[in-house]
């Protein structure tokens, strides 16, 4: 059985959702007002944009329908802000600080329908809306991450780590543990808030597999490039080596080989390979995943498995909350009983799993997230730009095999 997460009170949802909304204004505090406007791919939202959306989204999903009276801040902002990329491009206005204005007046009635005891509806509503808004919070990140490394100046989100955050060990064998076999159950089982497409809880049979007890490094990803990994057909599944191919992928996204070597474009800005060698790889797609897996003489793990083995560990590591906005090694365990590391932050990890709905599946409202399934792979776990009360162990992310955008790695398996 998965731990049951208990429905949030109304001052626990309004402790989160005030937590929340001030981390995006945080996590925009080092940009400038010009960097906000960059949009870093023609379907990706620049970050004021996203600030617009934030706010739309309580407008849209909570204070239409439960607040009596409440006036749009601007009717002409719906189209802007409805999470349509084309519609808000790059705009110059309106200025950031009439974004910011709108938000302020969203956040003051939310605060009104809050003290004036909102059903479970729309405290419901308000839980989804702040789910959203966290989603959003590393979609923003990633957004940032990709226009300052598109950006000559290679621009810096916040100064480089000391050497003492950055002088680790080298990281050591990749070891593994073993999971016995079984019927088991996942998905989620409670009352508490979820998404469509974690529910609903079923059993199925797992067959004894073995989970790599830390996610694989840059240094490791390094041999297999230097091995010729990027030119092996052999390795990659036809659709991958095709992607690969047509893109000219020669290593994971913001790597830049150089004559001492390679760099790593990073929030913390540019560093050497050697400073993050025992760090765990990020940035690679699905099927970078699984050449690597092929590569090492594993495969990658299946979403079940990755369950079961998160299955009762509590929701902590290197996530957004840290503050560290880059994956950190892993420590060296020699108890051979304790559980896997960086299960949940640093990356994504990848799995084996395409993302379909669940036997029993009952859509609800928009049934947003299994329209937007189709040809996309499962991942588990969370980044370190993830907010740790966004995560479940039963949360399925997921994402076309190509992507390389979101901060994702990999955890090998083997049997």
């Amino acid at each position: 059985m998965n731990p049951v997460n208990a429905l949030q009170t109304r001052p626990e949802i309004a402790v989160r959702f005030r937590h929340t909304r001030r981390r995006t204004l945080a996590l925009c505090e080092p940009l400038t007002a010009e960097d906000t406007m960059v949009e870093p791919t023609p379907r990706a939202l620049s970050a004021k944009s996203r600030l617009g959306h934030t706010a739309w989204l309580f407008e849209a999903q909570v204070l239409r329908e439960f607040l009596p009276g409440y006036r749009l801040f601007n009717p002409r902002f719906v189209p802007l802000f409805d999470g349509r990329p084309s519609a808000a491009a790059a705009l110059s206005r309106p200025s950031l600080e009439e974004v910011l204005r709108y938000r302020g007046y969203v956040d003051a009635a939310i605060e009104e329908l809050l003290e004036r005891n909102p059903g479970p509806r729309a405290l419901r509503q308000i839980e989804r809306a702040v789910d959203r808004e966290e989603q959003q919070q590393e979609l923003l990140l990633a957004g940032v991450l990709d226009a300052f490394f598109a950006n000559p100046l290679r621009p810096v989100y916040l100064d480089e780590l000391d050497q003492t955050q950055l002088q680790v060990e080298p990281a050591g064998e990749l070891r593994f543990k073993e999971f016995s076999g079984g019927l088991r159950e996942i998905g989620f089982d409670s009352d508490g808030f979820c998404r469509e497409n974690e529910q609903p809880s079923h059993r199925v049979w797992l067959n004894s597999c073995a989970l790599a007890r830390r996610l694989v490094t840059c240094g490791e990803f390094a041999a297999f490039i230097a091995d010729g990994g990027y030119l092996r057909s052999e390795l990659w599944l036809a659709a991958g080596w095709q992607a690969a191919q047509a893109n000219g992928w020669r290593a994971p996204l913001y790597w830049t080989g150089t004559e001492s070597g390679w760099s790593i474009f990073t929030l913390r800005g540019e560093l050497s390979l050697a400073a993050l060698e025992s760090v765990p790889v990020s940035h690679v797609s699905f099927f970078e995943a699984d050449a690597y897996a092929r590569w090492a003489g594993c495969r990658l793990p299946t979403e079940i498995e990755w369950e079961n083995a998160a299955c009762g560990q509590k929701v902590q590591g290197n996530l957004l909350d840290a503050e560290r906005f880059l994956p950190a090694p892993a420590e060296e365990l020699l108890d051979e009983e304790a559980p896997l590391q960086q299960l949940f932050g640093d990356c994504w990890e990848w799995t084996a799993s395409m993302c379909f709905p669940y036997p029993g599946f009952k859509p609800r409202g928009s049934d947003e997230f299994t329209r937007q399934m189709s040809g996309q792979m499962v991942l588990r776990g969370g980044s370190c730009w993830t907010p740790r009360a966004h995560l479940r162990a039963t949360y399925r992310g997921f994402l076309a095999p190509e992507t390389r955008g979101q901060c994702s790695g990999i955890r090998l398996a083997r049997l």
